[in-house]
């Protein structure tokens, strides 16, 4: 069995052929589309983070409201930048969420990638400590969230508190048992996949990483993924780790989806430079019938080494061809690699 579900970016535009005209467009049809990928069977809705862009930003607001509206499917983004986050307020806010949901968070998060203005971290109040870079910040950020989640006190007590307090060191409130083995670090080398396991997150990884082997992409993330457990067990963390990749995904079944993607495949892999120093491969996209989709899936080296798989949906396209878009992939080439 292979855990199996959406990735949305949550892009909106004020285009005559979106479906996704304004920010409460792709809010709303974030949600509706969590409830239909539930109704489906799929096993997680996650959604992408990017401040500054007409996608989806401020995560746990829809995350809350998403645990409201279902009652079995994971929930998780993929990934918060941790550069933008106060880890205090990470802590109070995913709990709550995670409360509402009734323990079915599953956070990603990461350093951050190329953003749409220059250090938009600043923008929201922070800054690298002296001899730090912006990676380096969020990481740090990382490790402090990480031990607010462990539910220990840190804050001593007022002695005049408006209400009483339970003795000794306060916490953030609320507090969400569990939730702290389940937060996600979205990793893009070699490196970072082994940097957090040994922070004890879960693993993470996209259609991106850099390019460290030459190697094809899907050969590369599956070596990350042996780094991965390999680091893991080097630690006593007390848990057993979980893996997703995410993919493009495009079964054609319908003369609609021959309209929309045939034709329009990115069969290869493609290198190139993520900035001035990083050279990065990403990951194809499958498109095509099922049956063809079936054997060019099986031959993926590092969605064999994952539990989880996370399908990238074209949101703009609208809730129903979506759920549509995740119904064929359910029922038309899961079961026949093994994953249903």
């Amino acid at each position: 069995m292979k855990r199996i579900g959406f990735l949305s970016f949550g892009h909106w535009t004020p285009s005559p052929h979106s479906r996704t005209q304004s920010a409460q467009d792709a809010l709303l049809q974030s949600i509706d589309l969590a409830v239909a990928a539930e109704e489906l069977g799929a096993d997680a809705a996650s959604f992408r983070v990017h401040h500054f862009a007409r996608q989806l930003a401020s995560p746990f607001p829809l995350l809350a409201a998403v645990g409201a509206r279902t009652s079995r499917i994971e929930i998780g983004t993929g990934v918060i930048d941790m550069r933008y986050e106060n880890p205090v307020a990470f802590a109070e806010n995913a709990g709550a969420a995670d409360l509402i949901s009734g323990g079915r968070l599953q956070p990603g998060i990461s350093r951050g990638s190329p953003e749409q203005v220059i250090d938009g971290w600043r923008h929201f109040g922070f800054a690298p400590a002296e001899g730090e870079t912006d990676a380096d910040m969020a990481r740090r950020h990382t490790e402090s969230m990480l031990q607010i989640l462990s539910g220990e006190g840190f804050a001593p007590p007022n002695p005049q508190p408006m209400f009483p307090n339970p003795p000794g060191l306060l916490r953030p409130e609320p507090h969400s048992p569990g939730l702290r083995e389940r937060i996600w670090w979205g990793a893009g080398s070699d490196s970072t996949a082994r940097w957090a396991a040994a922070q004890g997150m879960n693993l993470m990884s996209s259609t991106l990483k850099d390019d460290e082997t030459g190697e094809p992409f899907h050969v590369q993330q599956r070596r990350q993924i042996e780094a991965f457990h390999q680091e893991w067990q080097a630690h006593d963390h007390a848990f057993t780790p979980r893996v997703s990749v995410s993919r493009s995904i495009i079964a054609i079944t319908s003369d609609q989806d021959r309209a929309y993607f045939l034709g329009q495949r990115d069969a290869q892999d493609q290198v190139g430079m993520l900035d001035e120093r990083t050279r990065a491969i990403f990951g194809r996209s499958y498109i095509g019938e099922p049956e063809e989709l079936v054997r060019e899936l099986a031959r993926d080296e590092a969605i064999a080494s994952a539990d989880t798989l996370l399908v990238t949906v074209p949101n703009q396209l609208g809730v129903e061809y979506n759920a549509h878009l995740m119904e064929s992939i359910l029922t038309a080439v899961a079961p026949q690699l093994g994953w249903r």
